[in-house]
């Protein structure tokens, strides 16, 4: 089969919007990340590179890597209350993230990117 110029710019351009769709739409702020974790004691359970009570960051990220769902469920993990397991084998419910103003699910969505970044 032969392309024909017309023919092959559109599919690289068909190809570039492709990768451009595959890349996150926002670009995660670390700062604001770490410092709303810092505010919601995260840091007490959780490293970004070694295990506490809870997975380090960058074993959650693991977890999750190239599952379509990761970002929603970490949502639903840090916003719900539901059990989180510890080393110990005992449960409790995870603590809610909170953020200022409430609800803020653009300071969520940071957290979970930048969690899933490391």
């Amino acid at each position: 089969m032969k392309l024909t110029a017309c023919t092959a710019r559109a599919a690289t351009v068909a190809c570039a919007s492709l990768l451009l769709l595959s890349l996150p739409a926002r670009a995660v702020d670390a700062e604001a990340a770490k410092s709303l974790a810092r505010q919601n004691n995260c840091f007490k359970c959780h490293a970004v590179d070694k295990d506490k009570d809870g997975p380090s960051y960058k074993k959650v990220a693991e977890k999750f890597r190239g599952k379509a769902n990761a970002e929603a469920r970490l949502i639903e993990h840090i916003t719900s209350g539901e059990k989180a397991k510890f080393p110990d084998g005992h449960e409790e419910e995870h603590k809610i993230v909170k953020t200022s103003p409430p609800k803020d699910m653009d300071q969520i969505r940071n957290l979970v990117d930048w969690i899933l970044a490391q």
